[in-house]
């Protein structure tokens, strides 16, 4: 009997959520698991590396450790550290995260960055979230989870390329291959005092919906379709190239 594939879970939303829970029951079913996650909430750390203190690595148990860092520092220490010595996982999830990561704000997105991180790395990466802040209701983004991370393994993603995959509330229509949209979105800061007389600040933001252009995550989502963005590090444009040729010397 082959062996079965070993898959490698992390999230931003510590090890401890709803969404990496619901996920590891998913990828049992068709692997051998082992979850290296952040040991507290790291929403919005988007692809940093943690390099201005020593990170702390605990073992729960013999397929589950915390990290008192960042996605990118569980992904780059479980691949380097923690499992180097024994195998090299055959892919790396992450999520589920509670809330849609789609849009710019991919780019904000722990969730995103760990996958990509593992793709960085030389290991397929699939991100996942749920496109919901009040319903935990986990079951339908598990099933596509499974059945979609069963399908990178047997199929493959392109080389250099992750998955970021957002599922919508509910019963899903079916799914679509999509681009990064653009929000429309306004940042709010709220100013309180604290209880030595000092102020500090919460950062929020207002959406006033998103760009309506074919094809995109949004559109996908709004419509009650899984959206899958194939992503890739390299964040140059392209299509400015030539415009921008002319500044040479």
């Amino acid at each position: 009997m082959a062996d079965r594939p070993k898959i490698l879970i992390t999230n931003d939303d510590g090890i401890h959520s709803e969404g990496i829970e619901a996920l590891e029951r998913a990828m049992l079913q068709i692997g051998e698991v082992y979850v290296v996650a952040p040991e507290s909430e790291m929403s919005g750390a988007s692809h940093s590396l943690t390099l201005a203190r020593p990170l702390r690595i605990r073992q729960i148990d013999e397929t589950h450790w915390t990290v008192d860092g960042t996605p990118t520092d569980c992904v780059t220490l479980a691949l380097n550290q923690i499992l180097a010595p024994f195998f090299r996982p055959d892919i790396c999830v992450s999520g589920i995260n509670h809330g849609a990561n789609m849009g710019d704000d991919a780019t904000y997105s722990g969730t995103v960055a760990g996958a990509m991180e593992s793709t960085i790395l030389g290991v397929p990466g699939i991100a996942f979230s749920l496109a919901s802040y009040r319903s935990h209701d986990f079951t339908e983004s598990s099933r596509v989870a499974l059945e979609v991370t069963r399908k990178a393994l047997v199929d493959g993603l392109p080389d250099g390329t992750l998955l970021n995959i957002n599922v919508p509330k509910g019963i899903p229509k079916g799914i679509r291959i999509t681009k990064q949209g653009f929000k429309s979105a306004r940042p709010v800061i709220s100013e309180h005092i604290d209880p030595r007389g000092k102020a500090y600040y919460w950062i929020g933001e207002i959406r006033d919906g998103f760009r309506a252009e074919g094809g995109t995550d949004f559109e996908a989502v709004d419509e009650g379709y899984v959206s899958i963005t194939p992503m890739r590090s390299d964040l140059t444009s392209y299509d400015a190239i030539a415009e921008l040729k002319s500044w040479e010397s």
